[in-house]
């Protein structure tokens, strides 16, 4: 029978799968080995083969074929996990991980012991595994309720698996519903859109329709328009202009426009979203921008001031002072930002690299201090504060830690118990976003000055607004700019060609020491140069660290000089695969000990005070006994990860430039080649070259180059703050 014939009768294979040789991370494509009764050698399967984990007996749905370089491999159709039925398939299935609490060494003790009467001993009369040596009753608890639990999400996955979602997504429906997770999918699937983080409304959808509501059902277009809102926060706007919000639901839902208005009415109605003239807004942005705006307002009209020392100072013998403390003398416009500071609720100071800005921090710093000021320094990342505390000797938190966010986000410092702050300076401020701003400024106390520093022409913020830029434009907040650049500052090749991208002019490579272009049209060879540059060719004429010093910043996550790429190459070149160190899958992803990794969502449920998208750090355990994973991150936590939590991380090695804003690494390469576009545009090159301290090589191609300099990122952001601030 012709093999895309739909009636062909699916073949059975049943298996153990021994080894995932390649994983797709997007499509879930997977190549694997498995070992069958009838063979010897290892076979070869295909197809979709999702939360499939090595040591696994698998009951495979597909048919045979043959490849014309590969040979004859099974294609998969579908797979369910079954229990193993021989001593050597419950030893390889114990220790695989599966089960937390048992690894390789207790899974031989525990099948030696009960041999093919382990399965069931562990689920019906769990308190005879203290018959085993080494199992006490603390360990034999954990194993009882490990089992029930990947029972329990066994069902759930089964239920699942009929529409796609994948192992980890139904960890995460199980754990956030527990028995409730089938009722809620063929219930309210919608509602997982929302409730489970890696759920987003085409998954949802997906299950919708499997379990039988309609294609235009007003539930549908309703979670269609708020899926619409969602898209376009993770894109950086605070809202949509109706019109357009309804035209993109259209396209997504694939509905007739004339159902739509009727659906965003009744929203707006139940309060799912808040329609303000022509803008549609999810409820939690239109309630951040009206109270930013509020708050800003309310600190600049304050009457009390907590630093009234510098209203009447004699500026001529500050500004002496200052040079004799610190040898150094403010330009003009440098003094105008101290005063502006020191005498204003509210300033916002901003300027490209080389200007100034550090030592005009340090200079306001000081002459806070001399006065014995309380003062809060902040930054929206670890390394950015970090930073910020050894320029100016003072210590310096990152916005989370300062404010003690709380598990779901809410603030221990609000304006009910604002900081004991009288100044608070705001470092990288073009990467707060409006959540967060509205957050930190909320916890500013009346009469305390906060000043906010930041480079306006670099990328926005990766959450939605653009408060720095919306800020500038609003003429009720004073504002100065640092233009220019110091002779010393302008002798680096880096600060140099920053400012020159910034204007539109061509980089300047001749006699350079600090900058560098490493010619390569083709993508793959430009790919393949850049991880030579990072891992070799640098670290040998510099001296730096590969995996501590040199960061490589692309354009866009995807394609053969994406990020993605790049790490799954830097990995191979950094921390290749050991015979007898662990490392877990997940996904496309293989996690080892010494990987250096970021996450990638905002859980304010981890470490001492959260984590938060970005945070950079190295994996330094990794236990397939306990299903952990173990970080340390930048700012030097250890942070515990389960292993159905890895979807949270994302190798490092290679990151987007958006990722790279408020840090700063000694090198950065670029790889900028054609195949990125439509990423290739000037703020995106400008962010990447100033994230620089010592140098920066950009591989690839010229023309792409060009078109980096030549494109001024397209459209604004949808944002009203700078017109609630009265611009």
């Amino acid at each position: 029978m012709p093999p895309d014939s739909p009636t062909r009768t699916p073949y059975v294979l049943e298996a153990v799968l021994e080894r995932l040789t390649y994983v797709n991370e997007e499509t879930g494509y997977t190549v694997a080995r498995v070992a069958h009764k009838s063979s010897t050698d290892l076979l070869t399967v295909v197809g979709a083969l999702l939360g499939a984990q090595p040591g696994e007996s698998l009951r495979l749905s597909g048919w045979w074929s043959s490849h014309p370089q590969y040979g004859r491999q099974f294609e998969v159709l579908s797979y369910t996990t079954v229990l193993p039925a021989t001593v050597q398939g419950l030893r390889r299935y114990l220790g695989s991980g599966l089960v937390k609490g048992i690894g390789p060494v207790f899974a031989e003790r525990i099948v030696d012991h009960f041999g093919l009467d382990t399965l069931d001993i562990i689920e019906t009369a769990p308190e005879r595994l203290i018959e085993v040596a080494g199992l006490g009753p603390k360990r034999t608890k954990k194993i009882t309720a490990a089992w029930a639990e990947q029972k329990a999400i066994k069902e759930v996955m089964v239920f699942l698996q009929g529409v796609g979602v994948s192992t980890s997504i139904a960890v995460r429906i199980y754990k956030k519903y527990g028995d409730a997770s089938i009722s809620v999918v063929k219930n309210s699937p919608y509602k997982l859109a929302s409730d489970v983080w890696g759920i987003g409304f085409k998954t949802a959808d997906t299950i919708a329709q499997a379990v039988g509501i309609p294609h235009d059902s007003p539930e549908r277009v309703k979670a269609g328009l708020q899926y619409t809102l969602s898209q376009a926060t993770d894109n950086g706007h605070c809202f949509l202009p109706a019109m357009e919000l309804m035209a993109e639901a259209a396209k997504i839902l694939d509905v007739p426009g004339p159902l739509i208005p009727p659906c965003l009415a009744s929203l707006v109605e139940e309060e799912g979203v808040v329609q303000e003239g022509d803008a549609v807004y999810l409820v939690p942005f239109h309630r951040a921008e009206q109270s930013l705006a509020s708050s800003l307002v309310s600190l600049l009209r304050e009457k009390s001031d907590r630093m009234p020392h510098f209203g009447a100072v004699d500026w001529g013998k500050a500004l002496s002072w200052l040079h004799q403390r610190t040898g150094s003398t403010l330009a003009p416009e440098q003094e105008q930002a101290v005063k502006l500071a020191l005498t204003s609720k509210v300033a916002v100071m901003t300027g490209g690299p080389g200007c100034g800005k550090s030592f005009t921090v340090r200079s306001i710093v000081e002459l806070a201090a001399a006065k014995q000021a309380k003062i809060q320094l902040v930054a929206p990342t670890g390394r950015a504060a970090k930073r910020l505390a050894e320029l100016t000797g003072h210590p310096a938190a990152t916005v989370h830690r300062l404010l003690k966010l709380q598990p779901g986000g809410d603030a221990t410092y609000d304006r009910d118990n604002p900081l004991d702050a009288d100044l608070l300076v705001v470092d990288e401020a073009s990467m707060l976003d409006l959540i967060l701003a509205n957050k930190l400024v909320k916890a500013v106390a009346p009469g305390a000055h906060l000043l906010l520093v930041g480079d306006v022409d670099q990328l926005p913020s990766v959450g939605a607004g653009e408060v720095l830029r919306d800020l500038l434009a609003a003429d009720v907040i004073p504002r100065v700019r640092l233009t220019q650049i110091f002779r010393q500052a302008a002798e680096s090749g880096v600060v140099t060609n920053a400012h020159r991208v910034n204007q539109g002019k061509p980089v300047r490579l001749e006699g350079m020491r600090d900058f560098f272009l490493f010619p390569c049209d083709d993508t793959e060879a430009a790919a393949a140069l850049t991880v030579d540059v990072a891992c070799h060719r640098i670290p040998r004429k510099f001296g730096l660290d590969p995996r501590r010093d040199i960061q490589i910043l692309t354009p866009m996550h995807r394609g053969p000089a994406g990020a993605g790429a790049l790490n799954t190459l830097l990995q191979q070149e950094l921390t290749p695969a050991r015979e007898g160190l662990p490392e877990r899958r997940m996904g496309g992803r293989v996690y080892r000990v010494g990987d250096k990794v970021a996450q990638i969502r905002n859980n304010y449920d981890k470490g001492a005070a959260g984590v938060f998208n970005g945070t950079v750090g190295v994996v330094t355990g990794l236990s397939p006994e306990e299903q952990t994973l173990t970080v340390r991150t930048d700012e030097d936590e250890l942070i515990e990860y389960d292993f159905d939590e890895l979807d949270e991380l994302a190798h490092a090695y290679a990151i987007t430039i958006h990722r790279s804003q408020g840090s700063e690494y000694p090198a950065v390469v670029i790889p900028l080649t054609t195949s990125a576009w439509m990423m290739l545009q000037r703020n995106l090159l400008y962010t990447a070259i100033t994230r620089a301290k010592r140098l920066v090589v950009l591989v690839g191609s010229r023309r792409a180059l060009a078109a980096a300099v030549r494109t001024v990122s397209a459209g604004r952001r949808h944002t009203a703050l700078a017109r609630r601030l009265g611009a």
